[in-house]
């Protein structure tokens, strides 16, 4: 069945991203856990439910992964009506997530608004396919 979302890592205007700058960084093991837990979310969506997924605020999500006993995060957001952005990744070591890494997720979000349509967006990936 294909999915109707579809995750897109959020890349700087230089080209980084770094989602996958993280995921590379892990062993095979780690990586495969990583990326089985991201097609899980390119399957449900907005559906993936705690403890894999939360809504933090203005529309931030993150993605829940426990690697080495390290609670580590994905943010993203949704955004016309079928993608997924991963914006960022940090080490959760406190209770709550910091303000400054849902900020962070906000102006990366600005950002790729900012710099991709939904018209362009799709003929991006229309070309890739």
């Amino acid at each position: 069945m294909k999915s109707q979302w579809q995750v897109i890592y959020y890349e700087t205007e230089t080209g980084k991203s770094f989602v996958e700058d993280f995921i590379e960084a892990q062993n095979i093991r780690n990586q495969a856990k990583i990326l089985n837990l991201i097609s899980i979310l390119e399957e449900k969506g907005p559906n993936l439910p705690r403890p894999y997924a939360d809504l933090l605020s203005d529309g931030i999500h993150e993605l829940r992964i426990k690697i080495s006993g390290n609670q580590s995060r994905i943010l993203y957001f949704f955004c016309y009506q079928k993608y997924i952005i991963l914006t960022h990744t940090f080490l959760k070591t406190t209770d709550k997530v910091p303000n400054a890494e849902i900020n962070k997720a906000i102006q990366y979000r600005n950002d790729f608004l900012k710099r991709h349509t939904k018209k362009e967006l799709e003929a991006d990936i229309n070309e890739n396919i």
